[in-house]
């Protein structure tokens, strides 16, 4: 054919082109997927020994003068769900105690519950009450609560506390084996099973004095008053001054690895990093080589999945929100949001609503995704395809005058293949191609192709015509 570029170029000048193709972009899976396992590794076994090491800077507790001196008190910071990393964490603290010389242990506590397994929050409860150390639990500062297996937490402290505007309750029922703890809060068990108490209500001060809470407004007084700690100049009994402890007060928490794991480990990070994560290697699968979307993709992919793994979800809403993914890969690849649009939001909406079976994100968190993942594949990523493949640069001329197959009924709008790549295309002067049909090639515009039946295609008679010069008579006799 006059004027076309010879077939062992064409697929090299339409390399990029071709990237539309699905048999393309499925040949970077395996990579993309292979990163994302490499890193999830690596991630598994930094985050492995950072867990296992939590404590380590709170070895050697030392004062602000830097003295290894006795009697001190320990502050541990937990705040967040009880995952394994915290539970670890508060164990490791608990069995150092006598080995420190501290006076007493402090649990600074807000937390709305646990992931661990019942067996393992017995763990934790059993090494409270063992501890030759008391270990005491304060839940706080103001606005903190301690509800579910955390209250429950509470209960078995040597003593529980309470900060002004801290609540405990909601516990539910109790976790721990009634032989070996006894009967949670006593008289007050139904109430504290569905309800709070608050910190500094005066309805509630009744309650909080028959559970066996301490008010303590802030830290300070909750570690002042504690059997066993010293106080400097200490007020008499009925007094509502302060009471500044004369021993030291030393605060730990976990180290930057055990914080980045129990971080990950959220309802609301876990699930947006593994949304995200899926969401960048789509656009990845779309855009020219392995790129910085890809590797921020699988990073975040390996750490969603990591979070997912220790929060109780559903393993079929896993799956769902994957196919949801894939669905809406169909459309992305046709450049219209269509029919595998609607499928995959909807797959993505059940998924993500069934993702968790208890402590699930917040109705925000929700929100976010819901109308990130919309946006993101209703406009986003159909507005990027076009404008990426839209350019001068991609070299896609050789493309007209070839022939390919209509997939779908093309009148005036459908989808057609070319060199078994899937395109977008319309009629040429609106003469409708059945679907089955071979097309040929026309015109481009953006990535939409125009299109004619391969014979009896319409002429526009507007256009102005060359018309044939009769040929030279020699020409005939020839």
């Amino acid at each position: 054919m006059v004027g076309r570029p010879p077939w062992w170029r064409g697929p090299q000048r339409a390399m990029l082109g071709d990237l539309m193709s699905t048999t393309v972009s499925l040949r970077r899976l395996p990579v993309l997927a292979g990163l994302a396992l490499a890193l999830l590794g690596a991630l598994l076994a930094v985050l492995s020994a950072t867990s296992a090491t939590a404590g380590a800077a709170a070895e050697a507790p030392t004062d602000a003068g830097g003295r290894a001196g006795r009697g001190a008190v320990e502050v541990v910071k937990a705040s967040g769900l009880l995952d394994e990393v915290l539970v670890d964490f508060l164990e490791e603290r608990v069995a150092r105690a006598e080995a420190d010389g501290l006076t007493a242990v402090v649990v600074q506590l807000n937390s709305r519950g646990a992931t661990v397994s019942d067996a393992r929050l017995v763990e934790l409860a059993r090494a409270m009450i063992d501890s030759p150390v008391p270990v005491a639990v304060w839940v706080g500062p103001s606005g903190s609560q301690a509800r579910a297996e955390a209250a429950q937490l509470v209960a078995v402290a040597r003593p529980g506390g309470l900060a002004a505007g801290a609540r405990v309750g909601k516990a539910g029922a109790q976790l721990l084996p009634p032989e070996e703890f006894g009967t949670l809060w006593g008289d007050q068990a139904n109430r504290l099973a569905g309800g709070f108490v608050r910190g500094g209500d005066a309805d509630d001060n009744e309650a909080i004095g028959r559970l066996g809470l301490v008010e303590a407004p802030v830290l300070v007084d909750f570690v002042g008053g504690l059997e066993g700690v010293a106080v400097q100049d200490a007020p008499p009994a009925d007094s509502s001054a302060r009471r500044e402890p004369a021993v030291d007060v030393r605060f730990t928490s976990l180290t930057l690895g055990g914080q980045l794991a129990h971080t990950v480990t959220s309802p609301s990070v876990a699930y947006l990093l593994f949304v995200v994560g899926l969401g960048l290697i789509v656009f990845e699968l779309f855009t020219a080589g392995i790129g910085l979307a890809g590797v921020v993709g699988a990073v975040c992919l390996a750490l969603g999945s990591y979070g997912l793994a220790a929060l109780p979800v559903r393993g079929w809403a896993v799956a769902v929100i994957v196919v949801a993914f894939a669905a809406f890969c169909v459309d992305v690849q046709t450049g219209v949001p269509r029919l595998w649009t609607g499928v995959g939001f909807a797959l993505f909406t059940m998924g993500s609503l069934g993702l968790f079976s208890r402590l699930g994100p917040s109705w925000i968190t929700w929100s976010v995704a819901l109308v990130g993942v919309l946006l993101a594949f209703l406009s986003g990523m159909p507005a990027m395809v076009r404008s990426r493949f839209s350019t001068a640069t991609i070299g896609r001329e050789w493309m007209i005058g070839e022939l390919g197959l209509a997939l779908t009924a093309v009148d005036p709008d459908g989808t057609v293949s070319v060199r078994s790549a899937r395109w977008p295309a319309r009629t040429n002067r609106a003469t409708p191609v059945a679907a089955g049909d071979r097309i040929r090639v026309v015109g481009i515009e953006g990535v939409t192709l125009e299109v004619e039946p391969e014979s009896g295609g319409a002429r526009d008679h507007r256009e102005p015509r060359a018309r044939e010069a009769p040929p030279p008579q020699g020409a005939r006799e020839s």
